[in-house]
């Protein structure tokens, strides 16, 4: 093709018209990837939490602005009496968890962690909040009513105390010996830092021979899982009437409790990617409309070039159809062309950041979709009037022409 050939020919110009589809399609393409991935990991984060599950707190996760907040102060933490209470109650939910987090060093033999997180739970844990074991097992219920001193630990303990090596011995936290019963597999860092990586899971009548569990500096909190036909307003609906009742309020009086839910954390990070996602269009709009006229550009030159050669086709016989498809073809495969070349810089930012960051960018199938199909409509709407001018010479004209 002609154009093929004027881009071999005319280098540094086609480059230059190129380069404004390459840097949009790039800019476009990598910020939806980062988008992507962090959407796709602060998912992964959100349900790691479990799905379809209500928090019963005594703080909300995201308060008013005109809310006092002593009025949150003074207000009592879960008891474990209520989590108890709300399993007998309740006919929405599922499983009912009541959980307990504080922090303390961890040791075996002189390997040691400072600050981990044991969380004190019971046995429904394993049915609320998602989680793989790479070895071992959960704990049974028998040992979480009596209180066995068992635990499971997240891979970042384990590898800190163990150094790669099978968990064989006990650890040692508060004094007392724990047994590792299972290890997490690893899940990496987590976007609302709920990773597992950093816990160690005790059966929560264990907790309490090491801590007040109950007490309010450590903030406890029942997890109520929805059945599977339930929707999680009805269940906020249940569990306000219980809660209302176990804690006596008037009907006058506020709810002294939270109920949070994991939309609560999606919900603003969706929009705020929502956001991000219209400056990457608008950023790489204004890069791909002076890459569309510099390719309509190089279409018109092309026309000109071969005006004689056009008569020539017309009057052999050459339809003017033909004539447009020939040159709308070139103009695609000249923006199919920057397009690549923006997909290619987006793969090998890809691979620079995730040899840097240990976050999993990847440039997925429906990105480099989206890229292609951009480049395609660009094509199309850039070389569309240079062709229909083209296709609407006069035979007779056009050959005269030099």
């Amino acid at each position: 093709m002609f154009a093929l050939h004027a881009l071999r020919v005319n280098r540094l110009r086609t480059i230059l018209s190129l380069l404004g589809i390459t840097i949009g399609i790039f800019a476009i393409i990598a910020v939806f990837t980062a988008v992507d991935s962090m959407a796709n990991k602060i998912t992964s984060s959100v349900k790691s939490l479990g799905e379809n599950v209500v928090f019963v707190q005594k703080w909300p996760w995201f308060t008013p602005g005109d809310y006092a907040w002593w009025k949150y102060m003074n207000r009592p933490v879960p008891k474990i009496f209520e989590a108890d209470e709300v399993k007998k109650r309740s006919t929405k939910a599922d499983a009912v968890v009541y959980t307990v987090n504080t922090r303390t060093t961890v040791n075996y033999g002189t390997s040691y962690v400072e600050n981990a997180t044991v969380v004190g739970t019971t046995f429904d844990y394993n049915k609320v909040k998602t989680f793989d074991l790479s070895s071992g097992r959960y704990f049974t219920q028998q040992e979480a009513e009596t209180g066995r001193a068992v635990c499971l630990i997240g891979s970042n303990i384990a590898d800190a105390l163990f150094h790669g090596q099978e968990a064989l011995g006990p650890i040692k936290m508060y004094g007392r010996k724990v047994n590792v019963i299972g290890i997490f597999k690893s899940e990496g860092e987590s976007m609302i830092g709920n990773t597992s990586d950093n816990e160690i899971v005790v059966p929560l009548n264990f907790a309490r021979t090491l801590v007040d569990v109950q007490r309010d500096e450590l903030d406890p909190y029942i997890m109520i899982k929805a059945k599977d036909n339930v929707a999680i307003p009805d269940l906020k609906d249940e569990l306000t009437g219980i809660m209302r009742s176990l804690r006596r309020l008037k009907p006058v009086e506020e709810d002294n409790f939270a109920l949070n839910e994991v939309s609560i954390l999606s919900e603003p990070m969706e929009k705020m990617f929502g956001v991000v996602g219209n400056v990457g269009w608008i950023i790489g709009a204004f890069s791909i409309l002076v890459g569309g006229f510099g390719i309509a550009n190089i279409m018109f030159v092309s026309v000109r070039e071969r005006t004689n050669q056009i008569g020539i086709q017309k009057s052999l016989g050459a339809k003017s159809w033909f004539i447009l498809l020939q040159f709308l073809a070139e103009s695609v495969i000249l923006c199919l062309l920057g397009g690549v070349i923006g997909l290619v810089f987006d793969f090998i930012l890809v691979l620079v950041a995730n040899h840097f960051i240990d976050f999993g960018f990847i440039l997925t199938a429906s990105n480099i979709s989206l890229g292609l199909t951009i480049s395609v409509l660009i094509g199309i709407i850039s070389g569309f009037i240079p062709a229909y001018s083209a296709a609407q010479l006069d035979p007779v004209e056009a050959i005269r022409q030099n």
